[in-house]
């Protein structure tokens, strides 16, 4: 009996296709994004992306039918994260393709990170070094729950939304780096700039924690004494 070729490549190809269809809507890709901190209820998520539980619930369900997350049940909670380690890779090397790629994903950047005066960000072997010696403070900005998921080692945790009313838990002679989802996420950007207007010496981490854990170096999970 003869192999079939053609009938073999459509197959395999069909499967392919299931993820890219999975992953060819704005929203959906934002949802990997978020999920790549840290598992969520689709109550968070829809909350964090501005979207309807229920819209949120369906994009969800066409990224597990694909495969591309799963689900844990805790009492009447829902629970959703990533399949695995490699969509967390398949998303990074999407976002870095694009931006090599496609013009407008690089001027959309360039404009908003220009604006703000935040193009140089911290390098994450200068930084190592300065938390080592004890000179500088790594402040996490996202919300606590993505911080308790796994964060920089030493690093404070003040979500953005926060910052402003804690800012004396910041002293003022020692430099911050602060840090957030990863390159593409504002957070730490918009806290540099506040930190900035309050008489700080602030710069951004470009990385975010999973960027910090593909490199191989150290994450902690849980909260960690303040």
């Amino acid at each position: 009996m003869t192999v079939n070729g053609r009938m073999i490549k459509d197959q395999l190809y069909e499967q392919f296709a299931r993820v890219t269809k999975a992953m060819a809507n704005p929203h959906r890709l934002e949802l990997l994004d978020l999920l790549s901190q840290g598992e969520r209820t689709v109550e968070s998520l829809a909350r964090v992306a501005g979207l309807t539980v229920a819209n949120t619930s369906q994009h969800l369900q066409v990224l597990s039918e694909a495969r591309l997350v799963r689900t844990r049940r805790a009492g009447s909670y829902v629970y959703y994260s990533l399949a695995d380690e490699g969509v967390l890779k398949l998303i990074r090397e999407l976002q870095a393709l694009c931006r090599q790629r496609l013009a407008e994903v690089d001027q959309v950047i360039r404009l908003y990170f220009e604006d703000r005066g935040q193009l140089e960000p911290v390098d994450t072997s200068e930084l190592i070094q300065r938390v080592q010696a004890r000179d500088v403070i790594v402040l996490d900005v996202r919300p606590f729950e993505e911080y308790c998921h796994g964060h920089i080692p030493n690093a404070l945790s003040i979500p953005l939304e926060e910052l402003e009313q804690r800012l004396s838990d910041l002293p003022k002679d020692k430099e911050v780096v602060a840090y957030c989802r990863g390159p593409y996420c504002v957070l730490a950007v918009n806290a540099v700039k506040l930190l900035r207007s309050k008489g700080y010496t602030a710069y951004r981490l470009e990385d975010g924690v999973q960027e910090w854990r593909i490199k191989g170096l150290p994450i902690v999970v849980g909260e960690s004494p303040q």
